[in-house]
């Protein structure tokens, strides 16, 4: 009987292993999906004086239905994120795997999402001339969050190997919350209101994302702080290393090898024995 609690805690405990990474793999498979709907929508042409009833379903029938898709999707797969890191830690279930894969889903998600918000689906043709980006995220704000993410996770990458902490700090965590709210209530705000130009829809979707691009930005401030102070620290102790090795012992006596040294001499030039 003993024999077979002790078999069965331990399927329980490798299903407990398994858990949190079969997580993450789910939120590799929701993040590729999300990106493979929101390559599928169009943007209709709008007036820059309509109303907001006239905006309503402006976008067709199949393009709110993928929107509304999407943002579930991204909603869903942002709570995993929370979840199997909570259950590796509860665990003790923490793997190199997950170490790799995690901050790897993460990355698909949210960089996926900004690139395909800057991209020609969101982009509207005005009828009156011209176009809107009904997402309000720039080409050049998605080069600002992939490069902070590159330099930080380089950064972590290098600095982890060396044994220095650069766990995500306040900011880091802040920074991964506003990025999942935002991207969510602008699928919807589209999907719902098609925000055109100088529509308070728009005005909250300029907001949001200025308030992701500016926080992200400022996130990465710490790891480059903290990298630079290293930097300072191991270069400070490189120095002492080779200040140490090219010091050189005072020799006991100059002139031949081997020689002893003389005794100083006293007042007067003699010098004084005890006996």
């Amino acid at each position: 009987m003993a024999q077979m609690q002790t078999m069965m805690q331990a399927a329980q405990q490798d299903r407990k292993v398994h858990i949190p990474n079969l997580l993450t793999m789910g939120r590799v498979a929701l993040a590729i999906i999300f990106v493979a709907l929101l390559s599928s929508v169009s943007a209709p042409a709008m007036s820059a004086e309509d109303s907001l009833s006239e905006r309503i379903g402006q976008l067709s029938s199949g393009s709110t239905t993928i929107l509304i898709i999407a943002a579930t999707i991204f909603i869903i797969a942002a709570l995993t994120d929370a979840l199997d890191g909570h259950l590796a830690r509860k665990w003790k279930a923490e793997s190199k795997f997950g170490r790799i894969m995690d901050p790897f889903a993460d990355k698909l998600l949210i960089l996926g999402g900004f690139v395909m918000l800057a991209g020609p689906n969101f982009t509207s043709p005005l009828i009156s001339g011209g176009s809107i980006q009904l997402s309000a995220v720039s080409g050049w704000m998605v080069v600002a969050i992939v490069a902070r993410e590159l330099l930080v996770t380089t950064i972590r990458g290098v600095y982890e190997g060396e044994g220095v902490d650069f766990s995500a700090g306040s900011m880091g965590k802040a920074k991964m919350i506003l990025q999942s709210i935002t991207i969510p209530i602008i699928l919807l705000l589209i999907a719902f209101t098609s925000p055109g130009p100088e529509s308070g829809e728009r005005t909250i979707i300029i907001l949001l994302v200025w308030a992701t691009v500016v926080v992200t930005l400022i996130s990465g401030l710490p790891y480059i702080g903290r990298a630079l102070q290293h930097t300072i620290d191991e270069n400070a102790r490189m120095l002492e290393v080779m200040r140490g090795k090219k010091a050189r012992k005072p020799t006991k006596a100059s002139g031949v090898p081997g020689a002893k040294s003389r005794p100083k001499s006293n007042k007067g030039g003699q010098s004084k024995k005890r006996r």
